[in-house]
């Protein structure tokens, strides 16, 4: 009985390993579904006051796959994370297609 269990958690753990291996980027544009244009250019925002131990997330475009457009996500202050700094979400050209990178925390 104990090899079998330990057969099956070696098997989890193989199994999860191609998921743990991608990029962070990697992770997240999968996750997105791609549009077949660019998004427009980014609309200008004007920031409500800052506010103590948060950082601006940028507004981004979002792409609506039901309406086949995209749609314009207002930017907001977020909590800091004390030891990363945040990488602001994109839009990047992959394969022919464009594809989101949500925002993120990064060490």
């Amino acid at each position: 009985m104990f090899s079998r269990r330990s057969f099956l958690v070696a098997l989890v753990a193989a199994a999860a390993t191609p998921l743990v291996a991608l990029t962070p980027d990697e992770a997240e544009a999968r996750s997105w579904p791609p549009a077949n244009r660019p998004p427009p250019p980014p609309r200008r925002e004007r920031r409500p006051p800052g506010r103590p131990g948060h950082v601006w997330a940028a507004g981004h475009w979002a792409w609506d796959s039901r309406r086949r457009t995209y749609v314009w996500i207002p930017g907001r202050w977020i909590p800091h994370r004390r030891g990363h700094r945040w990488r602001q979400p994109r839009w990047v050209r992959r394969h022919g297609q464009w594809v989101f990178i949500p925002g993120a925390w990064v060490r």
